[in-house]
């Protein structure tokens, strides 16, 4: 069976002013196993998607992606998926069309090494699992990390580190979230309102002062 990635509509107004795509996480059991949309790791990227359409006001295009299988391998990423949906809300939107990525956990690691495409804006990563290799080369975009300090699965250290290393050709800010775990349960709230508030900032140039870099 062909896995294939899916884009779908949270809010989509007639003319919006930016679009953002939500990335969701999920490790893989055995390779090529495809994305449930019922699996946690995608459900918890719905209120994050819901809260970033309310926080633009009627004025950006919010997506999800699911990606075409789960996890992360060398053959295909989500990276590729992100790409993909790029290429979508381009067709839909035009060319032009700003650009903001959120993403949790593997998910922010695609947000994070896809954000050097042109019609990218920001990202913002969740919990990111991300490597010491990642280290995508941008373009004055910015980024926002926020990670949880007793989270267990994705390492805050090596978000830190990876927040240094893209200060070098990016706007970053990093936020540690006290207390807060990967899954973001506990601390639901401010990890959405930190994801909303910046991709209604960074596309709209709309600030509640949550997020300065």
């Amino acid at each position: 069976m062909e896995l294939s990635p899916r884009l779908i509509d949270i809010a989509v107004p007639s003319a919006p002013a930016g679009a953002v795509i939500v990335l969701h996480g999920g490790a893989s059991r055995r390779e090529s196993m495809m994305v449930s949309p019922t699996q946690l790791s995608v459900l918890r990227m719905i209120p994050i998607g819901k809260r970033i359409a309310r926080a633009g006001g009627g004025r950006l295009a919010v997506f999800r992606l699911l990606n075409s299988r789960r996890g992360w391998d060398a053959h295909h990423t989500p990276v590729h998926d992100a790409r993909w949906a790029l290429d979508r809300v381009a067709e839909r939107l035009g060319a032009e069309m700003p650009v903001c990525l959120v993403g949790h956990s593997l998910g922010g690691r695609a947000a994070l090494l896809t954000a050097d495409q042109p019609e990218v804006r920001s990202a913002v990563a969740l919990a990111p699992w991300v490597l010491p290799t990642d280290t995508p080369t941008l373009d004055g975009q910015r980024i926002l990390i926020v990670h949880g300090s007793d989270d267990r699965i994705a390492s805050p250290q090596r978000s830190a580190a990876m927040a240094e290393r893209l200060r070098s050709s990016a706007q970053v800010s990093y936020v540690i979230v006290e207390g807060g775990k990967h899954a973001m349960l506990r601390h639901h709230h401010k990890f959405a309102s930190l994801a909303a508030d910046f991709a209604s900032e960074t596309l709209l140039g709309t600030s509640r002062g949550t997020v300065t870099v």
